[in-house]
């Protein structure tokens, strides 16, 4: 534990900071304890949720009921009940084309398209590889492991089978070729191995498909082919028939084929079963191929065949389809999604007793499906697994650890009433697995916003994940009836309702939503059902600052249009005055758009089910045919019953209380003349490009490289270049208009912020107090120069009791701006003292001007009390807003009153700590003198994508997410390092747009499109994360072989077994060519895996051992008994010798 004295701090800082006068009262010469340390801090991945991104395969272990699905970037998910999920992932990143259970033996094959093939050990928690088998010169095409057996055959493309023995991954030297399994009269190559399976009655039989059509059934103990089956179309899966005297082929054409094992000549049968059957008896007209097909029997009724595929091709646009024929019943089902892989599940796993299905697993691109087979019209299974967190992509995300306990019940009481009906009534048949037994119990909450305008809250706590509530703020505004009356936002092409960025009170459960199109809604949580006949509507005219634009049109005639600071701090500020410059975007021919709001809010009444119910919307306008700039920055407090929004024109305060705006105002006037970093009206530039290479945004060019560089660093907003041509000023406006919203989907602007900051070479590194003074910065191009002169954006918010103003003994409410160009500033508030006051008298927001300045635009701001703890600040108590009056209006006044801040006395002076965090910087100021006692250069050569705040068991730090991927930790408030790992390169714009750190060593960010990753930053989560996983190998019993009766094992009926070792092994085969395949020892494997005794190897080994013993005590029994034998004739023979000797003598001659 590290003391820190700030005499000392204060005696090392600038000449402007040390010469600052104490304050009175002020603690500036406290001692502050720091309890976090290095040792408190490491970085590991816990779980992965959602859907698998991009699957390629999957298998099923019908004895565990665990769900094996491999993806194309070569990950591996397994699933078991409720709650059981496990991620890992091939080293070579290669896609994953095929995966075979070692069927309750814990343990899984997976075939990669790299053509290496592993052997994954499942019974441990961390699954680990324990051995890969990587093959030289052939590729392979298909995997077949018998049931029980240890040997695993391998098809490739040359159309050769392997067999592999998965004890020791070596390859055995029984081979079959090609040219020996087709006939010798064939002239063409059969093509690659599609299918490959034992007959069900006899395992010596071997039934190879070829691609061509040619399906052969080979006989590994006389090492020949006994049947040849041909067919003109090509050949996409075989399934057998129970008793193994029948099997079907699917096709290209969309035909099956049923064949007799014994009649090779034809097949008995040809099914098409989308085919439209010509009255003439002439061929099926044909029909898409047939994928796969499975054929599965019942004791007591007929079998089912189930296919994928095989439509027709008239039927342009249909969905992909699921087709079960039973009997004489055929039923098409459709999905909503294209088909990757099915299963049909069965009561056995003995492929030679009758299979018994009872679903079907369904693999879809974007969703998995599970149908009920017992039930009539195949009812889905409700799907236990958060895989619905891509129903609409995940435009932000925000992360909740250790909420009040209470949250969790209210958001599954309201939530359990949105759920679909018409679920199949059993449960979940991917049963498998138990869950951790971690001690890890605070409640976590996990919110994400979607582009369709849905917000999701998520229980994810002890690294489980269940969706609990889902809110649609679509709801609130007018639906489109025809393509034609489709939202025109002029913001965003399409998905005008997505959520952008939202602000939730956890204690009240206020929450705040801003969407793309420029517009804020604000909620109540309720339990009671309520309609609303007019959702209450505030307009709000936020003007453009146009002496902070670069503009085509001269200076003199644009005159700037916004609020007065005076007036803006009074209750009821008029809106400013209509912007007089010319406009050149219209949506009619009466003149330009204007005061009018990118989305229509609802007329008619809204019925609001029980959850979170709509208070107050908010909606930015178009002044003179402009659209509103997109928000970037927003908050809300509900003890004072405020929210405030920002974007590049300035800010807006926003009373939902009393449902007025208290401020409305540039960016510029927040300075007001106390701005030290003085901002003068920019006049026109001229732009001047090398010869041939054109103007910077010329009208001529389309390219998006054009329409990047045009963009604020910060916002991503279009900034008009300059031409020197008069008579292409409308042209170019115009030009720049129309990118400007063909660009601004929900991650444009994100997209181009990271993307030229990433390609911008870091400014060299100057001293921090010219930095601080001056906006002095490198133009090697006029490109960088119109990057770095963008305007200055609103980028941060926070809400603290503190000393607001420089000098101030006590502490108030205070409302602390950050902007993009590193500006910190503060807004003190006056709000009424108790609750009646305050529903009669609206807050004030007065200036308090600019505090200091750092590197980078300002991402997050914290007040620490003085001791170093975090300051919270207030909040009101959740009350339900549909209670009777009397009732309503008591809990109300008794709860709002604002929390006393922790660690001072009324009246008492107090020093305060305000923590802030940059792009590229981190600093403290001490309150109420306002200065700066430390201060810490995160990074140079990147900048900082997301801060936080958080507090850890042992105290509190600034988590940081850099885009060169480094996750660093400073402490509070000395902002030492206590962590920097190179973590994860930024690789994709999701990453910057999901990453969030949570209290508690929380973190998560969206790996793909479809599923969260989450992390931890704490060494206690760490330690503990063997307990809370999951286990997904459970030791259950073999289900009994089938009876094979009497007179079936009297006559030779039933199944034949085949000494697979006997054939297969190193003694009868041989050994393998040695190029054909290299085996690399696995990372799980004996040599380096400590827990690898339990593991499939340690299993085999042990019992092999336990082998030998019981072997060679038999032998000791044997010995003894061949003793005991002999021994027993010894004595048999003297006891005949006895009786000769004394068998003619009478009794008196003895």
């Amino acid at each position: 534990m590290k003391k820190f004295n700030i005499r000392k701090v204060l005696d090392g800082l600038t000449a402007s900071s040390s010469s600052a006068s104490p304050q009175p009262g002020n603690r500036e010469n406290d001692t502050i304890q720091e309890n976090l340390q290095s040792e408190h801090f490491q970085l590991c991945k816990t779980v992965r949720h959602g859907f698998p991104y991009q699957p390629s395969a999957m298998a099923f272990d019908p004895v565990q009921k665990i769900l094996a699905i491999g993806t194309q970037s070569g990950a591996l998910r397994l699933f078991g009940r409720a709650g059981v999920e496990c991620y890992c992932q091939h080293e070579s990143g290669s896609a994953v084309i095929q995966l075979q259970f070692l069927i309750n033996e814990g343990a899984l094959v997976s075939a990669l398209a790299d053509d290496s093939i592993h052997l994954w050990n499942l019974r441990q928690k961390l699954p680990a590889v324990l051995h890969s088998l990587k093959f030289n010169r052939e590729r392979i095409t298909f995997l077949h492991l018998p049931f029980q057996s240890k040997w695993l055959y391998v098809g490739t493309e040359r159309g050769n089978i392997h067999i592999v023995n998965v004890e020791s991954f070596t390859l055995s030297g029984y081979v079959i070729m090609w040219n020996k399994a087709i006939e010798l009269s064939s002239k063409t190559h059969p093509g690659p191995v599609v299918h490959i399976s034992d007959n069900p009655m006899d395992e010596g039989k071997l039934l190879i498909g070829f691609e061509c059509g040619i399906v052969v059934l080979w006989d590994l103990r006389t090492k020949k082919a006994d049947y040849r089956y041909n067919y003109d179309e090509a050949i996409h899966s075989v399934a057998w028939h129970h008793e193994g005297k029948q099997f079907v082929c699917s096709h290209s054409d969309g035909t099956l084929t049923i064949w007799n094992i014994r009649t090779p000549a034809k097949p008995a049968q040809i099914i098409t079963p989308h085919g439209k059957q010509p009255k003439d008896g002439k061929k099926p007209e044909p029909c898409k191929p047939i994928l796969k097909v499975e054929y599965k029997t019942t004791r007591a009724g007929d079998p089912f065949m189930v296919l994928s595929g095989g439509l027709s091709y008239d039927t342009v646009g249909r969905r992909a389809c699921l087709t079960v024929m039973h009997g004489k019943s055929t039923a098409v089902l459709e999905m909503d999604y294209p088909i990757v892989d099915f299963l049909t599940l069965c009561e056995t796993p003995y492929p030679n007793d009758f299979q018994e299905p009872y679903a079907v697993v369904i693999l879809l691109e974007k969703d998995l499906v599970v149908i009920d087979l017992a039930q009539i019209g195949y009812p889905i299974f409700e799907n236990p697994y958060p895989l619905t967190l891509h129903e609409s992509p995940v435009t932000c995300c925000e992360y909740f650890a250790d909420c009040p306990a209470e949250l969790i019940p209210a958001f599954y009481s309201v939530g359990s009433r949105q759920k679909r009906q018409g679920y199949s009534k059993k449960e979940w048949p991917v049963s498998g697995g138990n869950w951790g037994q971690g001690t890890q119990s605070y409640p976590e909450i996990i919110i994400t916003g979607h582009a369709d305008g849905s917000i999701k809250f998520w229980d994810a706590s002890a690294i489980m994940l269940q969706v609990l509530y889902k809110l649609k703020t679509a709801k609130v505004f007018e639906k489109a009836r025809s393509k034609e009356d489709k939202p025109s936002t002029d913001i965003v092409d399409e998905d005008p309702f997505a959520i952008q960025m939202l602000s939730w009170c956890p204690e009240s459960r206020m929450l705040c939503v801003a969407g793309v199109s420029a517009h804020v809604i604000i909620y109540r949580f309720s339990k009671q059902e309520v309609t609303t006949e007019v959702v209450q509507l505030l307009e709000v005219r936020m003007p453009y600052e146009l002496n902070d634009v670069d503009s085509p049109e001269a200076a003199g005639e644009q005159t700037p249009a916004v609020s007065t600071p005076g007036a803006s701090s009074s209750p009821q500020t008029a809106l400013p005055p209509v912007q007089t410059h010319p406009s050149t975007s219209s949506n009619s021919s009466d003149g330009p758009r204007d005061n009018v709001p990118c989305l229509k809010v609802r007329c008619s009444p809204l019925k609001q089910s029980p959850g979170y119910q709509v208070d107050l919307v908010v909606q930015l306008l178009w002044v003179s045919g402009e659209p509103p700039q997109q928000i970037t920055s927003l908050a809300l407090n509900s003890a004072y019953g405020l929210v405030v929004f920002g974007n590049s024109n300035g800010l807006a305060v926003v009373d939902y209380f009393q449902k007025t705006l208290l401020m409305n105002v540039g960016v510029q006037e927040l300075h007001g003349s106390a701005d030290p970093f003085q901002r003068q009206p920019r006049s026109p530039r001229k732009a001047r490009q090398p010869s041939g290479g054109g103007g910077l945004c010329d009208a001529n060019d389309g390219s998006n490289a054009a329409e990047d560089r045009c963009k604020s660093p910060t916002s991503g907003s279009a900034s008009p270049c300059n031409s020197d041509e008069e008579n292409k000023h409308q042209n170019f406006i115009d030009k720049m208009k129309s990118k400007s919203r063909r660009f601004s989907k929900t991650v444009a602007n994100d997209f181009a912020k990271m993307s030229r900051k990433l390609s911008t070479i870091p400014d060299q590194k100057q001293d921090s107090d010219a930095k601080d003074s001056s906006f002095s910065r490198s133009r090697s191009s006029s490109v960088t120069s119109l990057e770095r002169e963008a305007r200055e954006v609103i980028s941060s918010f926070h809400f603290s009791e503190t000393m607001g103003r420089k000098g101030e003994a006590v502490a108030g409410p205070s409302l602390w701006v950050g902007t993009s160009q590193g500006n910190m500033l503060v807004l003190p508030l006056t709000v009424p003292p108790s609750s009646d006051l305050r529903m009669q008298q609206a807050p004030a927001v007065s200036f308090g001007g600019a505090v200091t300045r750092l590197k980078g635009g300002v991402l997050t701001m914290a007040t620490l009390d003085s001791v170093g703890a975090p300051l919270l600040p207030p909040y009101e108590v959740w009350y339900d807003p549909n209670l009777p009056d009397e009732r309503e209006e008591k809990d109300r006044w008794k709860r709002r009153r604002p929390a006393t801040p922790p660690g001072g006395q009324e009246g008492a002076a107090e020093t305060h700590y305000i923590v802030l965090c940059s792009e590229k910087q981190a600093e403290v100021l001490v309150l109420p003198s306002q200065n700066s006692v430390f201060k810490h250069n995160i990074t140079e050569a990147s900048f900082v994508l997301r801060a936080d705040v958080v507090q850890m068991p042992a105290g509190s730090c600034i988590a940081c997410f850099c885009a060169n991927g480094h996750i660093m930790a400073l402490s509070l408030p000395s902002l030492r390092p206590l962590l920097d790992v190179n973590y994860l390169p930024l690789t994709d714009m999701r990453i910057a747009r999901t990453f969030c750190f949570s209290n508690l060593g929380q973190a998560l960010y969206l790996t793909s499109p479809t599923e969260i990753q989450r992390m931890t930053y704490s060494q206690e989560t760490c330690d503990n994360l063997q307990e809370m996983l999951c286990e997904l190998f459970t030791p259950v019993e073999t289900p009994e072989a089938p009876n094979r009766g009497f007179f079936k094992g009297l006559f030779g009926g039933g199944a034949q077994s085949l000494d697979r070792e006997d054939l297969f092994g190193e003694v009868a085969a041989g050994k393998a060519s040695r190029s054909l395949a290299q085996h690399i020892p696995g990372p799980g494997g004996m040599e380096g895996m400590k827990g690898a005794a339990s593991g499939v190897v340690g299993e085999l080994a042990r019992t092999r051992m336990a082998l030998d013993e019981r072997g060679q005590k038999l032998g000791e029994l044997e010995e003894r008994t061949a003793a005991m034998m002999a021994s027993a004739d010894s004595f048999s023979k003297h006891a005949h010798d006895m009786m000769l000797k004394y068998k003619d003598k009478k009794w008196y001659q003895l």
